[in-house]
């Protein structure tokens, strides 16, 4: 009874914390005119207002003008307010401490609007970059998408259709995800890519086909979201022929994993459309994975899922140094209620033959370390051979986030090609699994000694194979740095 009355109140809390959402996607949110730190003193500046701050200046867009304009404007240690409007652009940060509040007047917010043509809201890749208070909609690749920036917040914003992923920070460090509300996206609401020291909070996904993505990312704290409706909620592991190898250390606690059973319609071919639809989360090769005082009630697959790669139907056999196996994943103390009613393909085969209807916890394939605390309390299928968990818990991981902004990445250690591979290119082309865009190996053998062919492809993309999305244009990408990473790729091994 106390479990059932902490998940009504729970749930409670989350709708009250969270204040948007499904059911409020109109202008019922609280009214917020700016940041705190915000003095009102103004100067006008070109068609825009700066008041003058400790840390900066401001800078004032307003419906009609364009927010890259302010970019082009601001300085480090700058604040743009948005107000708002409708604004169809792509906005680009390749500097570093620039922080975008959208302006709520009378529950109204500042509205990007891709209108099914434009690829991406927001793109970065500057370092300490603040998103907050926007409503995102109807792009056609990402609502809000870092390219190796370190030290970002991305916060209370409303993601709503933006095509494959909503918030895709990748090859990131020390980041905030938090009191966003996203759906009808394609592929991840939420995907945390090669990123580490990364806490994602008091989110809300639902209507998409994953909710909440953790993928070869290190150091991440999932906690106190609602994730319901998708075709898989949560999800940690690694994908094959990214740079990154490792995805461990993560924990997912407090969550609300709910009645994930939404149709799976995820690109053919990439590695999400394999999720069954009614997962509840799936931990797919990954490590150290803890998951405590979740909810998961109504997913029709299953609860938990753990797998390596091999039974996860994923190619890595060509990937050298990396582990396919999961290993010391902890399944401590949460709730289970109706899971595993209506499985699917081998899960539902498995089930038949242990003569079971419902399936909290699953387990197949390669794996050491791996425990569970008190298993008798849920319905469980391939555990035998993990171990009893001792009583312990993660109440000492207040947060992943480091105390302390950490620096740029150094390109004296990186080449530019190198660097801009890991920060853009491998969100969507590993070297020999599709991800969501064609594979490496495919790309070498199509501009074999061409590197100019790529150049012009990533300025200009042409949609050529409709078994893949439109990828977005890289215009703002220096013209040495296209180059480089052309040739980079080209030279590229597994």
């Amino acid at each position: 009874m106390n479990k059932i009355m902490k998940f009504i109140g729970a749930i409670v809390l989350v709708l009250i914390g969270i204040g948007i959402g499904k059911f409020m996607l109109g202008n019922k949110t609280k009214q917020v005119i700016s940041p705190t730190f915000f003095d009102g003193s103004a100067d006008a500046v070109d068609g825009g207002e700066r008041a003058v701050l400790a840390e900066g200046l401001t800078l004032e867009v307003k419906d009609g003008q364009s927010i890259q304009e302010a970019v082009a404007k601001a300085n480090s240690g700058d604040v743009i307010m948005v107000y708002p409007g409708t604004y169809s652009e792509t906005v680009y940060i390749d500097k570093d401490n620039i922080r975008f509040y959208g302006v709520i007047e009378n529950g109204v917010r500042p509205t990007l609007d891709g209108k099914k043509e434009l690829n991406d809201a927001f793109l970065y890749s500057g370092n300490g970059i603040t998103i907050e208070n926007f409503k995102i909609i109807d792009y056609k690749g990402n609502g809000i998408m870092g390219q190796a920036g370190n030290n970002f917040i991305i916060k209370n914003n409303l993601i709503i259709n933006t095509g494959v992923y909503g918030i895709f920070p990748q090859y990131g460090k020390n980041g905030l995800v938090e009191l966003n509300v996203l759906s009808g996206i394609e592929d991840a609401a939420i995907y945390i890519g090669m990123c580490d020291n990364v806490d994602v909070r008091s989110n809300e996904v639902f209507e998409s086909v994953a909710g909440i993505e953790i993928e070869n990312s290190r150091h991440c704290l999932v906690e106190n979201n609602y994730v319901h409706d998708n075709a898989g909620g949560l999800l940690a592991f690694i994908t094959p022929g990214l740079p990154i190898k490792t995805c461990y250390d993560v924990i997912f606690r407090g969550n609300y994993v709910i009645n994930n059973n939404h149709e799976n319609f995820a690109i053919e071919g990439s590695v999400v459309s394999t999720i069954p639809s009614g997962t509840g989360l799936l931990i797919l090769a990954a490590d150290d994975v803890v998951v405590e005082d979740n909810f998961f009630i109504g997913n029709k697959c299953f609860g938990i899922a753990v797998t390596d790669l091999a039974n996860g139907g994923i190619n890595f056999s060509t990937d050298e140094g990396l582990d396919p196996n999961p290993d010391n994943c902890i399944i401590l103390d949460n709730f289970m209620d109706n899971n595993g009613y209506e499985p699917s393909g081998d899960i539902a085969t498995a089930m038949k033959i242990a003569m079971i209807d419902l399936l909290d916890v699953g387990f197949i394939g390669g794996g050491e370390g791996n425990c569970m605390l008190n298993p008798g309390r849920y319905v469980t299928l391939g555990v035998g051979g993990w171990a009893q968990c001792e009583s312990v818990n993660t109440k000492e991981v207040r947060t992943y986030m480091l105390p302390n902004p950490v620096p740029p990445k150094d390109l004296s250690e990186m080449d530019k090609g190198k660097m801009a591979y890991y920060g853009i290119c491998a969100g969507c082309h590993s070297y020999n699994n599709v991800i969501v865009g064609p594979t490496i190996a495919d790309i070498q053998m199509i501009y074999k000694d061409n590197p100019q062919g790529i150049v012009d492809y990533i300025t200009h993309p042409i949609h050529k194979r409709q078994d893949f999305p439109e990828m977005p244009p890289q215009t703002h990408l220096p013209d040495d740095v296209k180059m480089a990473v052309a040739e980079y790729v080209l030279k590229l091994k597994k």
